[in-house]
């Protein structure tokens, strides 16, 4: 029976109560609030959640995907294990992703130096100093071979942070699997291929937005015939995070870039229900367990209305927001790196418990340099624990049901529509990026979470409360110098080797085509096949297509 009165009585009358208690144990702040900003109260009851259950929150594997979008979740499957790894030469990295599936690693997770996230080859002015520093340097097929050499591509799932030059590196990896003697139809992974923000928040990008989304949307049709299990977006709320935003509006910000995405796709005449299913998203994980619950469970909420109530897409899967998570990056402290653990392990377990498809967890040392394999190995083996022996995985969204998860669930669902009503009034996401908008709101609010460090209103464990005196850093991993005169080398060996006719054929055939309507990926792919380098493509595509130049932002 529902007694809505009675229990606003008894609420009543124990707030009441509290007078004696608080006097002599005063509460630790006057507001309390979570990093949106959302007011948490001191209790939660039946008072402060939906009661349509099956409209609201419904059953795993159903719409509208609030407590995920497996029937069975993790009973059936963990998931998957995907440490993002990837420096100097493709040498050194295919030694560490041996090392990593060794360890139990389920996924691969490519990560790519500066200038091939921004399409310039090794021995290009612009790249000296950045070859292999923070990811893997990637310059033509031959690199690719190398990378992938002895890791069969039917067996692994892939993921590749590319997004400006994500069609050259896919076609690669097409074209490695073909020297395998694998189908691209066998072919799983995802590549991130999300340049809205990067005009936001990262700044990998090459062309301006109109070209660079016709080639996402090129990207979709192509796949969608000759790679169709593959995931052609990662659609990445992670890097608004790290640049400053609060958790709901990475969900707004990320779901309003999806929503481009997807206008887009349908208006260069794509079926809803042909791309939407490999659309997948990627979002971050920071301290704050129960408000990243909520953010996941109400992210996929918002994303089965919007293709279902605005887009009519009617395939179950095109409904689902499946996503990739990695931990906090920005959350990570240069001081006393072994606290780093724990917040990863918090991190870690939110995306769990928020029903996350796969996961990466940081390394403990990964605010001072790339990780070490003894931190890399602490971070694999935080997820393994996790897995088996905390228990969150026995049951399928254990938190549902908790008055204080299900209230943020919903304050984080009103408000991500409610951005998403600003953006539309402002002409959609495209038109928000280009007037500013979205930076402006990421800005303030990273303003305002450092002004709250430095007041000492926000505690950050080791880095303003709990100080202690530390020696210089030992053992880091250092890129080899040498890294960029070796790339240099080989770039040289693979120019003298290949056929430079069918190179120049190649090139010409994709500026030709750049200019017109054509799909781009079978010309790309045959380009990548001749060996031509990522920065050969990219300067074509330059050369037709123009470079970005972003305003400042005040």
């Amino acid at each position: 029976m529902d007694d809505t009165e009675g229990l606003k009585k008894a609420n009543e009358t124990w707030e009441s109560s509290l007078a004696k208690s608080l006097a002599k144990f005063p509460e630790r702040s006057e507001r309390f609030v979570t990093g949106s900003k959302v007011p948490v109260k001191r209790l939660y009851t039946p008072l402060d959640t939906k009661r349509d259950y099956v409209g609201t929150l419904g059953f795993p594997g159903e719409y509208p995907y609030t407590r995920g979008v497996q029937n069975t979740m993790y009973r059936s499957r963990f998931w998957t294990m995907r440490q993002y790894a990837g420096f100097g030469t493709a040498e050194e990295s295919n030694a560490r992703y041996k090392f990593l599936l060794a360890q139990g690693q389920t996924g691969l997770s490519i990560a790519f130096d500066l200038p091939t996230q921004i399409g310039y080859d090794s021995d290009h002015a612009l790249a000296a100093g950045e070859v292999g520093k923070v990811g893997v340097a990637v310059d033509s097929l031959a690199d690719m071979e190398i990378l992938f050499d002895g890791i069969p591509l039917d067996k692994v799932s892939t993921s590749m942070t590319i997004n400006a030059p994500a069609a050259v590196l896919l076609a690669m990896y097409v074209a490695v699997a073909e020297k395998q003697g694998v189908a691209a139809t066998a072919l799983n992974g995802t590549i991130q291929n999300d340049i809205l923000k990067e005009y936001v928040a990262r700044g990998t990008y090459i062309y301006p937005p109109a070209p660079s989304m016709r080639l996402i949307t090129d990207i979709f049709a192509w796949c969608a015939t000759e790679v169709p299990n593959w995931n052609t977006i990662s659609i990445s709320g992670y890097h608004i995070r790290e640049a400053g935003s609060t958790a709901v509006q990475e969900v707004a910000f990320t779901l309003a870039d999806g929503i481009a995405y997807v206008e887009a796709a349908m208006k260069a005449g794509l079926d809803i229900d042909d791309f939407g299913p490999r659309l997948s998203f990627f979002f971050n994980a920071h301290n704050e367990l129960f408000e990243e619950v909520a953010k996941y469970r109400a992210a996929r909420r918002v994303w089965a209305k919007v293709m279902k109530e605005r887009f009519g897409a009617k395939n179950p899967k095109s409904l689902m927001l499946r996503f990739h998570t990695q931990t906090g990056g920005s959350t990570l402290t240069a001081q006393q790196p072994e606290n780093n653990v724990v917040r990863v392990t918090l991190q870690a377990l939110a995306a769990v418990l928020g029903g996350t498809q796969s996961l990466h967890t940081n390394s403990r040392d990964e605010a001072l340099a790339l990780p070490t394999e003894d931190s890399v190995r602490i971070a694999l083996r935080t997820q393994q624990i996790i897995a088996h022996e905390s228990g969150v995985a026995e049951t399928v969204d254990p938190l549902a049901g908790s008055y204080y998860v299900e209230s943020l669930t919903d304050t984080i669902e009103k408000e991500v529509f409610a951005y998403l009503g600003r953006i539309d009034a402002l002409g959609g996401a495209v038109k928000a990026i280009e007037q500013g908008y979205i930076q402006k709101e990421i800005q303030d609010a990273a303003y305002s979470y450092q002004l709250e460090i430095e007041k000492d209103e926000r505690v950050i464990v080791g880095l303003n409360k709990f100080q202690v005196k530390e020696g210089p850093p030992k053992g880091l991993l250092r890129v080899d110098p040498e890294v960029g005169r070796r790339q240099v080398a080989k770039i040289a060996a693979v120019k003298e080797s290949r056929d430079g006719a069918r190179v120049q054929r190649a090139l010409a055939a994709l500026e030709t085509a750049a200019k017109g309507t054509d799909n781009l990926m079978p010309l790309i792919l045959e380009a990548v096949r001749s060996y031509a380098t990522l920065g050969e493509i990219s300067d074509v595509l330059r050369l037709v297509f123009g470079e970005y130049r972003q305003s400042a932002m005040f």
